[in-house]
């Protein structure tokens, strides 16, 4: 069994609204609410054996505020608590507060001393683990192609610029107005080839080793990709059975209520049990 939430954005701030001005988002009671799902998580039977923590643990406007680092350490401290490993995404909204650079030497790098397990840039926040037998989780880094938390005169951010301004001629990089494909925007990211083959050897062990695999669906041994960033929260199950899960948002979910869940892994299935607008799923292999 393992915890997941996804998008809590903590920020020592008032109540605010999404880009569309329509949506409330909760940014100081994320941080309350986290610590409830801490405390279940806690209490869970039979225990959990780590926690995803899906990406965007705090909001962008605390690098505005000159708040990054203390968000951060305030949001650490409650998942620090857990006496099991918490494995983090990272996503926008890490970007917006801190470079990769920085990030490394951060609490939210969680990919394992040494590189083995990840791809040969130590800066791709990509790796993998085996939690129990048969049983492998990798976590991707859906920014490694991206601007955010790049040197502009880097060659990573002058390609990842090459490929937003191809794909997106709004003045706006933000903007997907008028796009066929409108996730090509700024705030959004995309994978390096290093790390999509290093991805690619790792789910081939997989397959020669009859393991499942959480994570996304490009070869037969994976069961589940798990991710946060839409924070209303969506659910497919794909042409080839990999089940899609994204989760509802914890910035958004008002004090009154939550959104973290528990997955229970079995052989043939994996069963979340959903708290607050995170609804219950059973997800059969």
């Amino acid at each position: 069994a393992f915890g997941v939430i996804a998008d809590i954005q903590f920020a020592d701030a008032e109540d605010g609204h999404d880009f569309g001005g329509c949506r409330r988002r909760y940014y100081r009671h994320s941080l309350r609410l986290l610590r409830e799902a801490v405390r279940e998580w806690a209490g869970e039977s039979p225990p959990i054996s780590f926690v995803l923590q899906l990406g965007d643990s705090i909001d962008g406007q605390n690098a505005r505020r000159g708040e990054a680092e203390s968000a951060l350490q305030q949001v650490l401290e409650v998942l620090g608590q857990l006496s099991v490993p918490v494995h983090h995404a990272w996503g926008n909204h890490e970007l917006y507060n801190f470079s990769r650079a920085r990030l490394v030497h951060t609490g939210l790098y969680s990919r394992p001393a040494g590189g083995s397990d990840g791809p040969p840039d130590t800066e791709c926040h990509a790796y993998h683990c085996s939690p129990a037998p048969r049983l492998r989780l990798v976590v991707l880094d859906s920014y490694d192609t991206s601007t955010l938390g790049r040197d502009p005169g880097s060659p990573r951010y002058q390609e990842s610029l090459r490929v937003l301004r191809e794909k997106n001629t709004n003045d706006d990089l933000n903007s997907p107005e008028g796009l066929k494909e409108p996730h090509f925007v700024a705030f959004n990211g995309g994978f390096s080839q290093a790390q999509l083959d290093w991805f690619d050897e790792v789910l081939k062990f997989s397959d020669e080793n009859q393991e499942k695999v959480i994570v996304m669906g490009r070869h037969g041994c994976v069961v589940c990709v798990l991710a946060g960033h839409l924070h209303d929260g969506a659910y497919c199950q794909d042409l080839h059975g990999v089940h899609h899960l994204t989760l509802e948002g914890l910035i958004e979910t008002p004090p009154d209520s939550n959104a973290f869940g528990t997955v229970h892994v079995f052989e043939d299935k994996m069963v979340l049990k959903g708290r607050g607008r995170i609804p219950d799923r059973v997800m059969h292999f």
